[in-house]
């Protein structure tokens, strides 16, 4: 149902070299480019990933409560893609490991969270087995 999410940046080039990052850990590059407006992902695959500056011209804002989820792979694409980030000008909101209780089928959700140069709240999970 989601084709992409974009994200606001004062900072493409910034932002570009973030992204930039994180995609190539996800197997993915730049699918569209214009002068204020990069996305990754691959054309007709899993939903991207946008960077723009506002349309309207004023300063990129967070969205307070907004946050964009990357499905892994597995727990060490997890971390690296947490590594990725704070390596990259991002910043940590909390470490990768498990998130809540099990499920009935013994899953977890397994997570890190980081955001972005700009401030957006990102997150890297996947649902794996307990252990």
């Amino acid at each position: 149902m989601i084709g992409y999410v974009t994200v606001g940046t004062n900072d493409l080039e910034r932002a570009a070299k973030f992204y930039d990052a994180i995609a190539a850990e996800l197997g993915v590059g730049r699918m569209m480019e214009f002068e204020t407006f990069i996305a990754w992902g691959d054309m007709g695959g899993a939903p991207g990933i946008a960077a723009t500056k506002p349309f309207n011209g004023e300063t990129a804002t967070v969205g307070n409560g907004t946050m964009v989820a990357f499905e892994a792979k597995d727990r060490e694409q997890v971390q690296k893609l947490h590594e990725i980030a704070l390596a990259h000008g991002g910043s940590d909101e909390g470490e990768p490991g498990p998130r809540g209780e099990p499920d009935a089928n013994g899953m977890v959700f397994y997570a890190a969270y980081f955001r972005d140069p700009d401030g957006n709240k990102l997150n890297a999970f996947l649902m794996d087995k307990v252990g």
